[in-house]
């Protein structure tokens, strides 16, 4: 971060014009705090949130508020904090975020990933939209209420759970297994990626709040063959039967499969862009998402793509094994016909071996909690339109849900048109709009305070 940036007046200068609350001006700071604190997450076990759990502990207890530190293993720390509600017959709400972030290069950034950089109008840095922007909503909101006494109507147990970036092992599948009590009394759950705005048409702006995750299916495969001189004859390579099978998944063409939420979705599409939705065909609207249109083009089928190859260890020598690692993603209700599909793609010779599963999930977009949402995202954007959408990936919601709560991604954000929201995911340059934070922690503390 150069001097200017560092300097008081280039940050008041950056803030200037947007008449900030105490509310807005203490999100924007708490979120560029945590971006401070590196919550590297490098996958296999190899992660340490001891230092991030630290901060958000202290940010509670400055403002009276009690939190606990469940260390799954060492370094692998979550908080959960307990917000009494003003009915607590009700059930409560549990409102959650991870404070893990996968790594950065930062020779490959244009700032210092770890910095918290504000240009452009914008927080730069590892963990500004994955997701430290919602973690800082979230504490700023309860430290408003502590400070002023408020109490919300129902009970929520916040959780800012570890290791979300590497399946959730140390973090909330490890709490919902071991410490399944933190969450007695809930029935509902909010989270992330959800809730942002994508522009369409002449300018309409759709809030998608997700009601629905794809599944997870990576598997290892391995050809068997055999072994010998790589000047000889041999019809029985392992490395040639392996590339026919990898060839034929990553050149499959998928058949199109709309569950409830992607239909909804398109339904709102197409209305807003005066276009007709054939439910038999929904891609020709996808051009209408903008950039979005990626993530959301993989929701409309199951997915399968080689990500790893292995094998060999010399030129001339022809291997007796190789491996191909294959990332399969599945709609809700379509598991069977992801891994039935792959098993015809490949015959029977291929050996498959489960790395990873998850299960995929499906809510409905109706009653008092939606409400409050879409509610709460109209108070702040009156033309804005929420709907329902299927992510391609997955959040703690699925662990929350194997104990009986139902999770939505809810992280609110209005984006300028032209961003593309869905790149910054881990990618070099993430950054979030301060105007869109601002927006966000609004909207956020008028659902909690309506939900």
């Amino acid at each position: 971060m150069t001097n200017a940036q560092n300097d008081p007046e280039y940050l008041a200068s950056a803030l200037s014009g947007m008449n900030l609350s105490e509310l807005e001006a203490e999100t924007i700071e708490l979120c560029r705090e945590m971006i401070r604190i590196p919550s590297v997450n490098f996958g296999d076990g190899k992660g340490d949130e001891t230092a991030i759990a630290a901060y958000v502990v202290s940010k509670l207890s400055e403002v009276g508020i009690e939190s606990k530190i469940y260390e799954s293993a060492p370094g692998r720390c979550n908080v959960i904090a307990k917000i009494p509600g003003v009915d607590l017959a009700r059930p409560g709400l549990v409102v959650h975020g991870h404070i893990d972030v996968v790594p950065a290069n930062a020779a490959d950034w244009s700032v210092d990933p770890f910095e918290g950089v504000i240009k452009d109008g914008m927080i730069w840095g590892r963990g500004a939209l994955d997701m430290k922007n919602m973690d800082a909503m979230i504490l700023a909101i309860v430290r408003k209420w502590a400070r002023t006494g408020y109490k919300p109507p129902r009970t929520i147990v916040l959780a800012f759970f570890a290791d979300e970036e590497a399946g959730s092992i140390y973090g909330s599948r490890w709490m919902a297994k071991e410490h399944p009590e933190v969450f007695a009394g809930c029935t509902e759950a909010i989270s992330e990626v959800g809730g942002f705005s994508v522009t369409v048409g002449d300018g309409k702006r759709l809030y998608l709040v997700e009601a629905a995750q794809k599944g997870i299916h990576w598997m290892k495969l391995t050809a068997h063959g055999r072994a010998g001189h790589g000047s000889m004859m041999n019809n029985e390579n392992a490395v040639t039967a392996l590339s026919k099978a990898v060839a034929a998944i990553g050149s499959y063409e998928w058949p199109q499969r709309y569950t409830q939420t992607v239909k909804t979705l398109f339904k709102h599409v197409a209305s807003a862009t005066n276009q007709a939705a054939d439910e038999k065909d929904l891609r020709p609207l996808l051009k209408e998402l903008g950039p979005i249109s990626k993530m959301i083009g993989a929701t409309l089928q199951n997915t399968a793509n080689p990500t790893m190859l292995e094998s060999g260890y010399k030129a001339n020598v022809i291997p007796q094994t190789a491996s191909a690692v294959i990332d399969g993603r599945f709609l809700p209700g379509y598991e069977d016909e992801l891994n039935n599909t792959i098993r015809s793609l490949i015959g029977p010779d291929i050996e498959i071996e489960t790395i990873t599963r998850d299960i995929a999930l499906e809510v409905d977009f109706t009653g008092d909690l939606v409400d409050a949402m879409c509610n709460a995202l109209v108070s702040q954007d009156p033309e804005g339109i929420p709907v329902p959408y299927l992510m391609s990936g997955g959040t703690d919601n699925k662990a929350l849900s194997e104990i009986g709560i139902v999770g939505y991604g809810f992280s609110p954000l209005k984006l300028p048109a032209e961003l593309d929201f869905a790149s910054l995911f881990h990618g070099v340059d993430e950054r979030v709009p301060l105007d869109g934070i601002v927006f966000g922690v609004r909207v956020l503390e008028n659902f909690l305070e309506n939900c």
